[in-house]
């Protein structure tokens, strides 16, 4: 198992990664030119963020975005973890925890990153205990959202 910084040519994987996240967790039909334009600029503009995959035996099987909040608090920057996808058939074996572990180990490593959060839905049960198995627990923030 390998966990790398996606690149371009992990795009399309990418794009059918996040159009079957929406479909299975929510229920969503995305709209596949926005899901491959968004994909896209973030390959692109590490500003935007930056995805991670995990390979297996040389096949893309699970992938997670990254992307950043400043804390004047702390005076430095908190890395959420967002859009995680594990393909069904790798999902149990330690593969998310492998990918956990290596963004952990980024921000243990580095002077700027002062924390991990991530948002996960509210009815996704399996994803929450996944979660708090890895040391992660349920902060007093609740999310409130407005989209276009």
């Amino acid at each position: 198992m390998k966990v790398r910084l996606a690149t371009i040519d992990d795009h399309e994987r990418l794009v059918e990664f996040q159009v079957a996240m929406a479909h299975e967790t929510e229920g969503i039909e995305l709209q596949l030119s926005k899901v491959e334009q968004g994909v896209e600029a973030v390959l692109r503009d590490s500003k935007k963020g930056s995805y991670f995959v995990t390979e297996i035996n040389g096949e893309v099987v699970a992938s997670l975005l990254t992307t950043f909040e400043w804390s004047d608090w702390r005076n430095g920057t908190i890395m959420w973890i967002q859009s995680v996808y594990v393909m069904p058939r790798y999902r149990r074996r330690g593969v998310y925890r492998s990918m956990y572990a290596h963004i952990k180990s980024m921000v243990l490593s580095s002077d700027e990153w002062h924390g991990i959060r991530l948002y996960a839905d509210k009815s996704n049960h399996s994803a929450h205990r996944t979660y708090e198995n890895l040391g992660m627990n349920q902060d007093h923030y609740i999310t409130f959202e407005w989209l276009k």
